[in-house]
């Protein structure tokens, strides 16, 4: 029982930080990862907030990965799309409702900033090995159906996710290119030192 709470913890704690990371990241102003794009975008054309799109985009992929898999649908990751989704608006419209940068040297800081945060939620969420987000699944899906690489796999996951967000005038810009740069060097920084802690909370 204590083995299943400690790691419940890395995982929900992992989320709420990755949900922070998104929001610093979006408010940087310099551009957005591709699926957050797609997310303001439809906020900007259709309505609805970004979080409300974030579960909406992600109980689709949810489907979408379970018919290219050839799998069942992995209803534990509606847990992932809930919790990041109604964070996103807590932070977004609670937190840094008012919140705006407009010199660069600010905006950078807080993208990176951002960028970091997302990185050490991940490396939590990751940890304990449960329901992967609807994004990360569709990568993982078409790894198993086509036999894509996991490098091939995310690079068309972000291409098509880009594609969308320009479709939609989603705020794509330099950071969007910086954090395709950086958030994997970040994860992989992140991820052993979570790894030990949790080990080490576990025995």
């Amino acid at each position: 029982m204590k083995n299943i709470s400690i790691k419940a913890f890395f995982y929900i704690t992992g989320l709420v930080i990755i949900s922070l990371g998104i929001t610093l990241t979006i408010k940087s102003d310099l551009g957005a990862g591709a699926w957050d794009a797609v997310n303001v975008g439809l906020t900007e054309t259709v309505g609805l907030t970004v979080g409300t799109w974030v579960m909406i985009i992600g109980a689709t992929l949810i489907l979408t990965n379970a018919l290219i898999a050839r799998e069942k649908p992995d209803l534990f990751a509606v847990i992932t799309i809930l919790v990041i989704g109604q964070f996103i608006d807590f932070w977004m419209l609670t937190i840094f409702d008012s919140f705006g940068v407009d010199q660069f040297l600010l905006q950078f800081t807080v993208l990176i900033g951002g960028i970091a945060i997302i990185a050490v939620g991940v490396s939590l969420y990751l940890q304990p090995k449960f329901s992967l987000n609807p994004v990360d699944g569709f990568m993982v899906a078409l790894q198993k159906r086509f036999g894509f690489n996991l490098t091939t796999a995310k690079t068309l996951t972000e291409a098509f996710a880009l594609i969308l967000a320009l479709v939609l005038g989603g705020p794509i810009g330099i950071g969007t290119l910086i954090i395709l740069v950086l958030i994997g060097p970040f994860i992989q920084f992140f991820d052993g030192k979570a790894n030990r802690v949790m080990n080490k909370m576990l025995s």
